[in-house]
């Protein structure tokens, strides 16, 4: 995929070519803000009905894309003036940036502190030692493997066979979840890797313009800010 960024100059519109892996930020939309929104997974499913009124059902995406609408969490003007300031920097939908779910945001329940055993993210062989991080979710047989782009780092516990290694014994790419055991050797074979940690959603802005009528704000009216998913 590529992003274009338009420029004016002597008065022309100029577009410049923009490499994907620059078209990211690495900041977080306002966490307070954030647990105000609301929104969720989505998916797209295909549902065709036959003659006889039986269905046929196809599953379009592979992954749940995640929608949200930020505009609940805005109360003052002040909050509106911030959310502005960070559209603004983003350039409307040009650049993503991290955004905090506010019901799903660690490797654990709401209401569980993380531990070093919550996730399974991969098994021994001997030779490997780059580790995607993953959340799993229901059972083993129709459960759902989501892909941890946005890790918090700091926040990473990581354990082999539930032994908790020390925090220099790992390293962690927060721009990509990659985890990196360096210890003397790599896991052996069947140990199971597993990891605790909090982590972001790396979203865009799912909208070029913010419209904004003050006298409503001001009577409870709730701005449209939406917000969407990037997938991997």
């Amino acid at each position: 995929m590529q992003c274009w960024r338009a420029r004016s100059v002597a008065g022309n519109a100029e577009f410049e070519h923009m490499p994907t892996e620059h078209s990211f930020h690495e900041v977080r939309f306002p966490t307070d803000l954030a647990f105000g929104a609301t929104g969720g997974p989505q998916r797209r499913t295909e549902v065709v009905t036959m003659g006889s009124g039986r269905e046929q059902r196809n599953a379009r995406w592979a992954h749940s894309r995640r929608r949200y609408n930020a505009g609940y969490g805005i109360k003052t003007i002040g909050d509106l003036q911030v959310v502005i300031e960070f559209f603004e920097e983003r350039r409307g939908r040009l650049f993503g940036f991290r955004f905090r779910d506010p019901l799903d945001w660690k490797s654990s329940v709401a209401d569980i502190a993380i531990a070093a055993t919550d996730q399974l993210i991969g098994a021994g062989d001997g030779n490997t030692r780059e580790f995607q991080l993953v959340k799993r979710t229901g059972t083993a047989e129709t459960g759902y493997v989501r892909t941890i782009l946005k890790p918090i780092s700091h926040s990473v516990i990581v354990s082999i066979d539930e032994v908790q290694l020390e925090p220099s014994s790992y390293v962690v790419e927060p721009t990509s979840g990659v985890l990196t055991i360096n210890t003397p050797q790599p896991p052996q074979g069947g140990q199971q890797i597993r990891a605790g940690f909090e982590f972001d959603i790396p979203v865009r802005f799912d909208t070029d313009e913010i419209i904004i009528n003050l006298s409503q704000f001001e009577a409870g009216d709730i701005p449209s800010i939406p917000i969407v998913e990037l997938l991997p």
